[in-house]
């Protein structure tokens, strides 16, 4: 915080709540004692209609990281989870905390290129999975090639049968239950909030992931803050809250919001591996689900549902849709359903990822993200300085510091300092603060692409089209899509002799090299493409044309 200089967004918080509350860090170890101690039978989380409670989680927990240190997780090591939303995922978060160890989250949506660098960059010599088809072979291969030491697989299908197809424990793996045959040390590490508690891989300047190095205090500082946040306008936690845990537990937003909130607060979290209307709309009518945080792409399934208007949704209390633009009129119809506006702000991995949010029943306009929150400071910077803060209404780069932020980058040293501007982080974001001290997001210095709530790397793209025989240079943009938000856009010109070739050829092409968020929505063929006076490629022009075909629907945060 900043001594006595008061920020104009103080002064139109809401009643009750101030915004310089004391924000409380610790580490999420102890975080998790403490709950197991306070909320015991009450349920944790729900899967399969199964219910496991605190103090079950947190026996399991126990047993998991028993079996981890003896496999050599422990201080300065990194133990890599490539898991679904199945409760080997809370189980193994934990239970690698537990014995001193970084978590480092591998998505299931990673090409193999992606999760063998993840894993060899992080220095994850453990990997745990689960026999899920779609999990198996990428792991296997992890393993056949000694990327990984130690493979440790979960039965799926341990809280009851699913529709996924299942996969035998391959030779070599670890049996996860087998973990808890392993004796507990004498004691575990003491930890402390300035040590790392997970890498969490973003995007690279270079177009190679990096990860943010994130400690027990960045994360439990976040939890506090928005703990504060919702305490303030009247939104704190009941003890008969359950949330709909749909969004990706590897992705910082549902880490934050959903699991770690939950486990603080004592919320009753309904696992559910993949997203499907019918079964959401039963959590919410039948297992009286109370929040409901989701992306674009599921608030849009579930307002074209030809039955949601007779659907009972009066248990819910709060929703609230990140990670991409959401349709104004999908915004509306949701509530006139529900009765609750869906709330929206501003983070990122980095902030772990807390930053701002929308007053209560604030509506959404062009560009609005809301005010820090509490603890959190935000201004914005000259573009082409860094260390000069810009007067409200001039348009630069919004900087960030609070107990959330990460201090590093994860062997970057060059890419951290340059992150950095008098202590303050510098987002690669462009926006203005109003003369309330309300925040708008204007465009992003980056060329991230956000679709369906995920981030997707057009250089990444890049690299791997110019693979193709055929292409002698392409551009990547994203471009406005009615269900993900936003989607790739492939601008490229042929090799002298190359015959064009179809989209799908593309998708083919790629489907080994990126991820299926990852792959071109679109393809478009150029004699030439776009340059800047100096002769590099330049996707302004092309950025700008697709803007004019068709207005953005809203602007939402990540």
């Amino acid at each position: 915080m900043s001594g006595q200089r008061r920020h104009p967004w103080e002064a139109i918080y809401p009643p009750g709540l101030d915004w310089r509350t004391e924000i409380a860090t610790g580490t999420l170890t102890d975080m998790l004692d403490e709950a197991v101690a306070a909320y015991g039978d009450r349920p944790a989380f729900e899967f399969n209609d199964r219910r496991m409670s605190f103090a079950e989680f947190g026996a399991a927990v126990a047993r998991a990281a028993a079996g981890l240190a003896r496999l050599g997780a422990g201080p300065g090591r990194s133990v890599a989870l490539y898991l679904a939303n199945l409760p080997y995922h809370p189980i193994a978060f934990f239970a690698v905390l537990r014995t001193g160890a970084r978590v480092v989250h591998l998505s299931p949506l990673d090409p193999p290129r992606a999760l063998r660098y993840k894993m060899e960059d992080s220095e994850s010599r453990i990997l745990i999975t689960a026999n899920l088809a779609g999990l198996m072979g990428p792991a296997e291969t992890l393993l056949r090639e000694g990327i990984a030491k130690h493979l440790v697989v979960g039965a799926a299908d341990a809280w009851g049968k699913l529709p996924a197809a299942l996969s035998p424990l391959p030779a070599g793996a670890i049996d996860f239950a087998s973990l808890g045959e392993a004796p507990a040390p004498p004691a575990w590490p003491r930890l402390t909030p300035d040590d790392v508690a997970v890498l969490q891989y973003t995007g690279g300047t270079t177009g190679l992931p990096r990860a943010a190095m994130l400690t027990h205090g960045n994360l439990t500082g976040a939890v506090a803050i928005y703990n504060a946040w919702l305490a303030g306008t009247g939104r704190g936690s009941q003890p008969d809250d359950k949330i709909i845990g749909v969004l990706p537990y590897f992705h910082i937003y549902a880490l934050t919001n959903v699991l770690l909130l939950g486990i603080r607060n004592g919320v009753e979290q309904l696992l559910r591996p993949r997203f499907d209307v019918e079964t959401t709309l039963r959590d919410i009518s039948e297992k009286r689900a109370t929040n409901f945080p989701g992306v674009p792409t599921m608030w849009i399934a579930l307002a074209n549902h030809p039955n949601l208007g007779q659907c009972d949704l009066s248990s819910l209390r709060s929703i609230g849709s990140g990670g991409a633009p959401l349709p104004q009129d999908v915004a509306e119809r949701l509530e006139q359903l529900t009765g609750h506006r869906l709330g929206g702000g501003w983070g990122m991995t980095e902030t772990s990822p807390a930053g701002t949010s929308l007053l209560p029943g604030q509506a959404y306009r062009a560009g609005l993200i809301g005010v820090p929150l509490p603890g959190i400071e935000m201004d914005i910077a000259a573009l082409d300085d860094p260390h000069c803060v810009l007067a409200p209404g001039e348009h630069g780069e919004i900087r960030i510091k609070g107990p959330n932020v990460t201090k590093s980058y994860w062997k970057r040293p060059e890419e951290t300092q340059s992150a950095f501007a008098d202590g303050w982080f510098l987002t690669g974001d462009i926006g203005y603060m109003d003369e309330t001290g309300q925040f708008y997001l204007v465009d992003r210095k980056k060329d991230m692409i956000i679709s369906g709530g995920f981030n997707v790397y057009p250089t990444m793209i890049e690299n791997a089209i110019y693979e193709h025989p055929s292409v002698a240079e392409v551009i990547v943009i994203g471009v406005p899509d009615a269900y993900r938000g936003q989607a790739a856009k492939a601008f490229i010109t042929l090799r002298e002799g190359a015959a064009p070739f179809a989209l799908e050829e593309l998708r083919t092409f790629l489907a080994d090299k990126l991820g299926r968020h990852e792959l071109p929505t679109a393809l478009e063929f150029r004699d030439a493409l776009p340059r800047t006076p100096v002769g590099k490629l330049s996707k302004r022009d092309l950025i700008e044309q697709e803007t004019n075909k068709r207005p953005a629907d809203a602007t939402a945060s990540r």
